[in-house]
Parts: structure tokens; sequence; C-alpha cells
């Protein structure tokens, strides 16, 4: 295996690992309303669990609130459960054929909290892109033993690795510090 492609591999998975913590970060609660909260929830609807997404249109007419309008009104209840459910701690107002959500602002706590766990996440990705750079460098030794690169390309491989891996960490950090700068301000 050619090593632009062991490199082209690598930094498809570390893409990937970026943008799994992107749409994990959209569900942490920030201190206005944003349908990026509740449209990754799963509903029961008959009897298959289905994202809010794919069932509703979620709308923010305002900082402090969403409207969860169901294409199927039949459904109401079920996303209404499903927001009860949740971990969001938010209190559905059903209102006929949509759902309202009011967003409390949140306490100085609760959003130290919040950066914590956003930390968390980041930190958990961060591994994993560790981890896909030692993949890839046992990949380019494995290559360099059985002779399919040379000494000289690995090393060069490995030089490759280690500045994607400082990149996507450094993408990571500056996907951490704008969500954590987002939840205190208010």
């Amino acid at each position: 295996m050619p090593i632009r492609q062991i490199i082209s591999e690598l930094e498809k998975n570390m893409q990937k690992t970026v943008e799994y913590l992107k749409n994990e970060l959209r569900s942490v609660r920030t201190g206005r309303a944003s349908p990026g909260l509740v449209e990754n929830l799963h509903v029961e609807y008959y009897g298959t669990m289905t994202p809010l997404k794919q069932l509703a249109t979620v709308v923010c007419p305002d900082p402090g609130s969403l409207i969860i309008k169901p294409f199927d009104v039949s459904c109401l209840k079920e996303i209404e459960k499903a927001i009860k459910n949740s971990e969001l701690s938010l209190a559905p107002l059903p209102d006929g054929k949509m759902i309202r959500l009011n967003i409390p602002p949140l306490s100085e706590e609760r959003r130290k909290q919040l950066v914590q766990q956003v930390r968390q996440m980041c930190e958990k990705v961060k591994v994993t892109i560790r981890n896909v750079r030692r993949d890839g460098i046992k990949t380019l030794e494995d290559a360099e033993k059985s002779k399919s690169i040379t000494e000289d390309d690995r090393d060069r491989g490995k030089k490759e690795v280690d500045e994607l891996t400082r990149k996507y960490t450094g993408q990571i950090d500056e996907i951490m510090t704008g969500k954590s700068g987002e939840i205190m301000s208010d």
C-alpha cells in the first residue's frame, strides 16, 4: 500500500472523527435555543425508533423557545414522550398541532458542568485521533517490513501522520473553545 493511500485513509478517518464531534456537540445545550438540541432525539413511530428531524420541522422563533411541527399530527404524543424522557430536562407544551419548548436560561453552575462535558467529549475524540495515528504508524512500519516502502518513505509518512494529528487535534481544540465560549456567554 503506497504512502499516499495510507495517509489519505488516515486523513479521512480523522475528518470523520471531527465531523462526529461537531454533530455530537449540536445536542449540547447552550444559553439559547437551537434546533440541533432536539432534532436527533429518537421517537418511537409505529414501532420504529426514528430521529425527530424525520418526523417534524423544528424552528426557533426566538432565542428562548423551539416549535416542533410534526408532519403527521398523530405522532404528537410520541414526540412529547421522547422529549420528556430525554436528558434535556425540558417540559414540552403541546399546542394542538405543534409542541412548544421553552428553553430556560442556564445557571452558572450548569454552564460550568456543560463546559466540562464538552471538554470530556473533545478529549475522547482526541484519543480516537491518536488511535488513528497509532494505527497509521503501525501500517507504515508493516509496509516497510514487507518491503512495500523504503525506510525513508516510512519516516516521511510518520512525519505526515504527526502533522495530520496536530492539525486535527488543533481543530478539536478550536471547536472546544468555541463551544465553551458559546455556553458561557449569555
